[in-house]
C-alpha cells in the first residue's frame, strides 16, 4: 500500500539490503586479500575470531560466492528503487551497464595474476571490482528511471480504427462480389465486399483517379452479364465500359435463355451507333408522359431551372413543349413523333403553329395561355415563356442527332422477356450539354418502361451521373427492388450532385441508396460516410509522470470507424462503405474499410484481348443530310395538311389564327 508507514519501511529493507550487500563484498575482500590487510596492519586476533567464525558458514568455499551473495543483495536493493522518471531514457542503456558492471566484478579476478607486489595487486582488484559493482548499481538506478509504459507509435491512430469485416463469400443469384483485402489491428485479411441485395440501389463515390471504373463498375457490368441481366450503360467516356460489356456478352450470351441482343449509340461516328426514337408513340400512353419527356429535355439544356421548377417562366416552356409533342404523337398515330420533328415544328411562325396546335382539343389548356398573350399582343412576356425554349432546343438541331433521334432499329423495353436488350448509350466529355440532354431524354423514357413488375431482371449502371438528369431517379430507387431493377450510380462528390440536381433531391439520392462504395473523397461527403458508418469501441491510454513514478489510465471510448481525415486520404483501389442485406440472408458486418483486389495482369490479359465494336452500317454526309430535310419536309407537310384541313371545313375556320388581319 502507498501510505507513508509502507514507504519508510520499504526503504528501510532496502537500505538494510544494499548494507548487507557492502558488507559481503568487504568481507570478501578482507579473506580473499588477507595478506595485504596483514601489511597494512589491518588485522587483529579479534577480527580473526570473527573471520574464523563466518568462515566456518562455507562462505568463502568458493572464490566468488561471496561476491554472488553481494549481488544478489544488492539486486534486491535495487528492486524498490524509484528514481526520477524521465523520457529520455532507454532499459537498453541501463543493460549496457549492468553487464559492463559484471564484467568487471567477475573479471577483476585475473588482475590476481599480474606480476606485481602483494599490496599492488590487491589495490588493482578492489578498484576493478569497486568499479563493477558501482556500474552494475548505476545500470539498476537508471533501469528504474525508464518509464516502462510507453503510448503507442501509431500517431494516425491506424490500428485503433480497424475493425471485423466480412470474410466470407456471399453469393446469390443477382449479387456482386468484391474480393478485398483489409486490416485488424497488426494483421491483414482476406475478405469480400458481397452486395447481395443491389436492387436497394449501390451508390459509387470517388474523385477521379480513386479507381471507381476500375474496381468496381466493370465488376458490377461483367458479374450483371454473368447472372443474365439485361443492362443499360450510360458510358460518359465512350466507349471505355461499353467494350467491357459487349466483350462480356460475346462470352456469356449464349447462357441466356433468351439471347439479349446488344445495342449501342454514339452521336459521333454513326457507322458505329444504332437509331432509336426516345419518343416512341407505343411506349407514350398519355399527355403526362410528353410532359415529363418535356421536362427532361429542357432540364437537361438548362440546368439552372432545376432549382427553379414552379416558376411561370420555367413551367410555360415545358407545357409549350409538352403540346407539341402530344400533338405529334396524336397525328397519323405518332407517325412523326419524334424529336427532331418536335424541334422543327417549334420553329414555325406562331400562326401557323397555334393555327395547327388548336386542332388537338386534348392539349387546349395548354396552348391557351399562350394564344391569349400572343393575341394580346404581350410578346415580351410570349418571348420569355417560348423562346427561352427555342433557344435552349435550337443546340440539338444537328444532322447528327437528327439521324440517330429518328430512327427505330430497337425500343427501350430492354427487359422484355421477349426481347431483351443490352444498351449502351455513350456520351462525350467535350459536348456535355448537348448530348447530355438527349441522353436525359433516353434514360427518362428507358426507365418508365423499365420500371414495371413482371419483366426480367435488369441493371442500369450510370458513370458520372451528374453529368445527365433524370427527374424521377429518387422513385426509380424507391420503388425499383420489386421490379427487379439494380441501380448503379457512379458520382465523383456529392457537392458536384448538389450542384447539378440541387440539394434536396441530392440528399435524397444519398439517403436511398442501400449500398456505398467510396473511395477517396473529401468535405461534406467524407463528413456524411463518416457518420453513416457509425463508431466503435477504441482503446484510450493517457500516461501521466512524476518525479518518482508513472501513472497509466486505460479506458475504451465510443469513436468514428472511419473518420472523414481518413476517407480523405484513401489511395486509389482503397475503398470504405456499407452493404445492405435482405431478410433471407443477413450480413452481421456491413461495414467495410479495405482494398479491392484486382487481378491487374489478368484484366490487363483480357483488355488487350478485346474485340472492338462491329460498324453498324455504312454511312456518309449524303445519307445523314438526307435525312435532316426529310424531316424539315415532313413538317412542312404537316403544316400543309392541318392548314388544308383548316381551310376546307367551316367547322374549323375558328382555329386559324392570323394576327395580321386583327
Amino acid at each position: 500500500m502507498q501510505s507513508s508507514e509502507n514507504q519508510q519501511a520499504l526503504g528501510r529493507i532496502l537500505d538494510m539490503s544494499r548494507l548487507i550487500s557492502i558488507l559481503l563484498l568487504g568481507l570478501h575482500f578482507y579473506y580473499q586479500c588477507y595478506g595485504a590487510f596483514q601489511l597494512w596492519k589491518l588485522t587483529s586476533p579479534f577480527t580473526n575470531r570473527i573471520l574464523d567464525n563466518i568462515v566456518k558458514t562455507e562462505l568463502f568455499t568458493g572464490f566468488n560466492k561471496a561476491k554472488f551473495f553481494a549481488l544478489a543483495f544488492l539486486f534486491i536493493s535495487l528492486l524498490g528503487v524509484r528514481g526520477k522518471k524521465s523520457e529520455n531514457l532507454r532499459t537498453k542503456n541501463g543493460l549496457m551497464l549492468i553487464a559492463a558492471g559484471l564484467v568487471l566484478f567477475f573479471g577483476s579476478r585475473l588482475s590476481l595474476h599480474l606480476g606485481a607486489s602483494v599490496i599492488g595487486l590487491t589495490l588493482i582488484y578492489i578498484s576493478v571490482t569497486v568499479s563493477g559493482y558501482i556500474l552494475t548499481l548505476s545500470g539498476g538506478t537508471l533501469i528504474s528511471r525508464v518509464i516502462s509504459e510507453k503510448l503507442s507509435n501509431d500517431i494516425f491512430n491506424s490500428e485503433n480504427e480497424t475493425f471485423p469485416q466480412q470474410q466470407k463469400l456471399i453469393e446469390n443469384e443477382f449479387s456482386i462480389n468484391l474480393p478485398t483485402l483489409f486490416q485488424l489491428k497488426r494483421k491483414f485479411y482476406p475478405g469480400w465486399i458481397n452486395i447481395i441485395n443491389p436492387f436497394r440501389g449501390l451508390l459509387v463515390l470517388g474523385s477521379p483517379g480513386s479507381g471507381k471504373s476500375y474496381f468496381v463498375i466493370r465488376h458490377v457490368i461483367s458479374q450483371h452479364i454473368a447472372k443474365n441481366f439485361t443492362l443499360f450503360i450510360y458510358d460518359f467516356k465512350y466507349p471505355d465500359l461499353t467494350l467491357i460489356a459487349y466483350n462480356h456478352w460475346l462470352k456469356q450470351k449464349a447462357n441466356y435463355s433468351t439471347a439479349p441482343k446488344f445495342y449501342y449509340i454514339n452521336f459521333d461516328e454513326l457507322s458505329y451507333s444504332h437509331r432509336c426514337n426516345p419518343l416512341d408513340p407505343e411506349a407514350m400512353l398519355d399527355i403526362t408522359d410528353a410532359a415529363e419527356s418535356a421536362r427532361t429535355i429542357l432540364m437537361g439544356l438548362n440546368r439552372e431551372w432545376i432549382k427553379k421548377q414552379g416558376d411561370f417562366f420555367v413551367e410555360s416552356p415545358i407545357n409549350f413543349m409538352t403540346a407539341v409533342i402530344w400533338f405529334l404523337r396524336k397525328f397519323q398515330d405518332g407517325a412523326f413523333c419524334t424529336l427532331p420533328h418536335v424541334l422543327e415544328l417549334m420553329q414555325l411562325d406562331y400562326d401557323s403553329l397555334f393555327s395547327i396546335l388548336m386542332t388537338e382539343k386534348e392539349i387546349d389548356v395548354l396552348i391557351n395561355p399562350f394564344m391569349t398573350a400572343y393575341l394580346n399582343d404581350a410578346m415580351e412576356q410570349l418571348e420569355g415563356q417560348i423562346g427561352s425554349a427555342k433557344i435552349a432546343l435550337a443546340r440539338l438541331s444537328s444532322p447528327n442527332l437528327y439521324y440517330v433521334l429518328s430512327g427505330n432499329d430497337f425500343k427501350l423495353d430492354m427487359n422484355n422477356p421477349k426481347d431483351p436488350k443490352i444498351i449502351c448509350m455513350g456520351n462525350n466529355p467535350q459536348k456535355i450539354m448537348t448530348y447530355g440532354a438527349v441522353l436525359s431524354l433516353y434514360v427518362n423514357r428507358l426507365i418508365k418502361i423499365v420500371n414495371q413488375k413482371g419483366k426480367l431482371k435488369s441493371s442500369l449502371v450510370f458513370d458520372e451521373f451528374p453529368t445527365i438528369y433524370l427527374s424521377n431517379i429518387d422513385t426509380l430507387m424507391a420503388t425499383a427492388r420489386s421490379s427487379l431493377v439494380a441501380t448503379t450510380l457512379a458520382v465523383q462528390d456529392f457537392s458536384q450532385l448538389k450542384k447539378d440536381y440541387g440539394r434536396e433531391q441530392a440528399d435524397v439520392i444519398m439517403n436511398l441508396a442501400g449500398n456505398i462504395i467510396s473511395g477517396q473523397v473529401s468535405g461534406d461527403t467524407a463528413k456524411q460516410l463518416s457518420e453513416r458508418f457509425g463508431k466503435i469501441m477504441q482503446d484510450r491510454t493517457s500516461l501521466s509522470i512524476n518525479r518518482s513514478d508513472t501513472s497509466v489510465s486505460r479506458s475504451k471510448q465510443l469513436e468514428l470507424a472511419i473518420p472523414s481525415s481518413k476517407i480523405s486520404t484513401l489511395s486509389s483501389g482503397e475503398f470504405v462503405g456499407m452493404v445492405a442485406d435482405d431478410p433471407l440472408t443477413k450480413i452481421e458486418l456491413k461495414a467495410f474499410h479495405s482494398q479491392i483486389q484486382n487481378d491487374h495482369k489478368a484484366l490487363k490479359q483480357e483488355t488487350d484481348q478485346y474485340v472492338p465494336l462491329p460498324k453498324v452500317r455504312q454511312i456518309d454526309t449524303s445519307i445523314v443530310l438526307q435525312n435532316y430535310h426529310n424531316i424539315k419536309e415532313d413538317v412542312q407537310n404537316i403544316y400543309d395538311y392541318k392548314m388544308s384541313q383548316i381551310l376546307n371545313d367551316p367547322s374549323l375556320s375558328h382555329l386559324l389564327v392570323n394576327k395580321k388581319k386583327r
